[in-house]
C-alpha cells in the first residue's frame, strides 16, 4: 500500500467511525503529514526485534495502533490543530482499545504487547518502553509519574502519581506503584502487605534487550 492508498484507507475510516468526517479535507491532511509520521515509525520498528525494518503492515494491529498515535500527534505537533487528531485518536480508542491522547510525548522507541485497555496520562515517559494490555499510567492530585528507559509493564499493571520510575524496572502481572518510586534495574512484586518489592536484576542482566535492538 502506497502513501495515497494508505491516506485514503485511514479517511475511509474515519468517516465509516464518524460519519460527519470531511473526506477532502481529512484526506489531504493525512496524506500531507504521512511521510513524517511513517519515518517516525519505520524508526520505531526498526528497534523492536519480532519487527522486520522497513516493513510496516497497516494489518498488524500494534503496528498500526502504533501508527495512529504517531500521525495523530505528528499533525497536531506539526500545526496545533486539534479536529484530525482528535478524530485519529477517537479511531485508535475505537479500534485498538488504548486510551492514548495525540499530545502525549511517546519516546521515538516503545513496544505495545496489546492495546487493549492500555491507558497513558501525560507523563515523562523514557525511551525503550514495553507495554501490555491493561496497563495504566496516571495521574494522582495532578502529579504525573516520571517513567525512566526501558521499562516494562506487564499486563494489569500501574503507575499511578508520585512515582520516580529507575531505568529497567519490570512490573510483573498485577503490580502497583502509587506514590511510590522504584530503584530502576528490578523486578516489581506485590509484596503479602500489599505493597510493592524490588529485586534486583545482575548487573548484566537487562530484560529490554529481548523486545529491542540497541
Amino acid at each position: 500500500m502506497n502513501n495515497a492508498e494508505l491516506a485514503k484507507y485511514v479517511t475511509q475510516q474515519l468517516a465509516n467511525l464518524l460519519p460527519d468526517t470531511d473526506l477532502v479535507e481529512a484526506q489531504g491532511a493525512i496524506a500531507h503529514h504521512l511521510p513524517q509520521a511513517l519515518d517516525r515509525l519505520h524508526h520505531l520498528i526498526s528497534k523492536v526485534k519480532m519487527w522486520t525494518p522497513g516493513k510496516f503492515d497497516h494489518l498488524h494491529s500494534t503496528q498500526y495502533c502504533t501508527f495512529l498515535y504517531l500521525l495523530s500527534h505528528e499533525i497536531w505537533q506539526q500545526t496545533g490543530e486539534r479536529e484530525w487528531p482528535t478524530r485519529l485518536f477517537l479511531l485508535n480508542k475505537a479500534m485498538n482499545g488504548i486510551d492514548l491522547f495525540y499530545e502525549i510525548e511517546m519516546p521515538p522507541v516503545f513496544f505495545i504487547g496489546h492495546s487493549v485497555g492500555i491507558v497513558l496520562a501525560k507523563a515523562t515517559y523514557g525511551n525503550y518502553l514495553v507495554l501490555y494490555q491493561n496497563s495504566t499510567i496516571g495521574k494522582n492530585h495532578g502529579t504525573a509519574p516520571v517513567i525512566g528507559e526501558r521499562v516494562i509493564m506487564y499486563p494489569n499493571t500501574a503507575i499511578i502519581g508520585r512515582c520516580n520510575v529507575g531505568n529497567g524496572t519490570v512490573l510483573s502481572q498485577g503490580t502497583g506503584l502509587i506514590n511510590c518510586d522504584s530503584p530502576g534495574q528490578c523486578n516489581t512484586f506485590m509484596g503479602p502487605d500489599g505493597r510493592p518489592t524490588f529485586n534486583s536484576f545482575k548487573s548484566e542482566e537487562i530484560p529490554a534487550t529481548e523486545y529491542f535492538r540497541f
